[in-house]
């Protein structure tokens, strides 16, 4: 048997490390930034030449379905894909394009669009209410 010791300077569930903040504060930190989209304005965005980003994995999108023409860049590689710095960019990628990032519900959607916006990629925003939503209001999907 292993015995794994418990520090005695962790905070504990109770008690966060000074400067901490809850999901709920991260999230509406990032929301209070964008401009959130509907899903009919998306649709109209998309069609004016926005890029839409679909992050959810790819068994998610299995299950559920895509949007016809959305972009798959997964949460875990997006900013990389997305900065114009970096070496691993998309070849269209710009500090001026606009971007529209999905989910499935637009919780994870908000984060990783507050985060484009901390790369520079000021005209990022998310889809409100993620896939669910877009399908919801009876736009196409694969």
């Amino acid at each position: 048997m292993v015995s794994v010791p418990l520090l005695r300077s962790a905070p504990t569930f109770a008690t966060p490390p000074e400067g901490a903040r809850g999901i709920d504060e991260l999230l509406a930190g990032a929301r209070a930034r964008l401009i959130r989209l509907g899903p009919h304005e998306t649709y109209r965005a998309v069609g004016r030449g926005a890029v839409l980003v679909d992050i959810r994995p790819a068994a998610q999108r299995a299950e559920h379905g895509e949007i016809p023409g959305a972009i798959v860049i997964e949460r875990n590689v997006l900013e990389w894909r997305l900065d114009p710095r970096s070496d691993a960019r998309l070849s269209f990628t710009r500090y001026d394009l606009e971007v529209i990032v999905t989910c499935q519900e637009g919780y994870t959607s908000s984060l990783a669009a507050a985060a484009l916006q901390d790369l520079g990629l000021l005209r990022a925003t998310d889809l409100d209410g993620g896939f669910k939503a877009w399908q919801a209001a009876g736009l196409p999907t694969i």
